[in-house]
């Protein structure tokens, strides 16, 4: 079921147990049919900026569409850059839309993950993302079925906070050096998890009657965002997991594997259920410290080295059917 990839399966283990909107402006993106695109949304007198990257257009197939959002101090156009998304989608035919984070909101330009108000469904940042994703879907033709989200940091946080709150529009998640949905509800909250991790609801935002499939980033090296809220993200996955599915749950099955990419050693466990379904997919890179494994260090927090996180995400996001 699995390939190598430069690395060594080791281990297969049995863990984790059962555990019982308002009206709009829409500036569309501008330019040519294709490219590079900017745009505007506005609502309820809060306004996302946004970079939205449209492929050569390619056949009659309804292309499929990823949002990522960037981290603390970064834009779209410098998150696009260290990724290298704009490249990827090019050459696979998908969309990627770059929200992005107003000075007004942050003075540091980072999402508001640690704020009650932008937890849950319906209300907050999250509702803003997912009325512009809406649009672009509706405006673009974009195949709902294969739509899915993605951050680095507290875009990494958020990514997981919409992800989870809507999984009827969002078929997988990606998480780079991110926290866990419901880990913080204030600033000396969010400094705490940061640092030390802390206590993870399962069921964060709400009752747990479905899960959405997670892949994980987290540099072992991380100085902001300790590597244990990685080991969370992943934990939190796999009990909301279980919880949505009250009867014949025996748990979830871990592979693992060791191997080396571009100079960085890493450690990748896979989760599934015992039917084979992916449950979440765990990167752990030796070495890396807060910064976007494999990506461009022209921009902010990317590291050159390592497996290449975009590469991987969009990997796991074809497998379960998101792009």
């Amino acid at each position: 079921m699995y390939s190598k990839v430069m690395g060594n399966w080791f281990s297969r283990t049995t863990e984790v147990a059962c555990t019982a909107t308002a009206p709009f402006r829409f500036r569309p993106a501008t330019g040519p049919a294709h490219g590079f695109l900017s745009g505007s949304w506005q609502a309820n007198g809060k306004a996302i900026r946004y970079r939205l990257f449209v492929p050569t257009p390619r056949g009659s197939e309804p292309p499929a569409l990823l949002v990522m959002l960037h981290g603390c101090g970064q834009d779209a156009t410098d998150f696009a850059l260290g990724t290298g998304m704009n490249e990827l989608a090019e050459q696979a035919g998908f969309l990627v839309l770059y929200p992005e984070q107003s000075r007004y909101a942050n003075w540091n330009s980072c999402w508001n993950w640690f704020e009650e108000a932008n937890q849950e469904r319906g209300q907050g940042e999250p509702a803003l993302v997912v009325a512009l994703t809406s649009k672009i879907i509706d405006d673009h033709a974009v195949d709902r079925r294969h739509v899915s989200i993605a951050g680095l940091s507290a875009g990494a946080a958020m990514a997981l906070i919409i992800g989870r709150s809507y999984p009827d529009i969002f078929s997988a998640i990606g998480c780079h050096s991110g926290m866990p949905h419901g880990s913080a509800t204030s600033g000396l909250g969010a400094m705490t998890t940061m640092r030390h991790g802390g206590a993870v609801p399962a069921c964060a935002g709400g009752p747990c009657t479905t899960s959405v499939p997670v892949i994980v980033f987290h540099g072992d090296d991380d100085a902001t965002v300790h590597r244990s809220n990685g080991d969370d993200i992943v934990r939190q996955s796999i009990q909301s997991y279980l919880s949505a599915r009250p009867s014949g749950c025996r748990g979830v099955m871990q592979m693992r594997e060791t191997g080396q990419k571009r100079g960085r050693e890493f450690t990748r466990s896979v989760h599934t259920s015992r039917s084979g379904t992916v449950v979440a997919e765990h990167w752990l890179v030796h070495g890396t410290g807060h910064a976007w494994s494999g990506g461009d260090r022209r921009a902010a927090n990317m590291d050159a080295n390592g497996p290449d996180a975009s590469r991987e995400m969009l990997r796991f996001f074809r497998d379960r059917h998101a792009l």
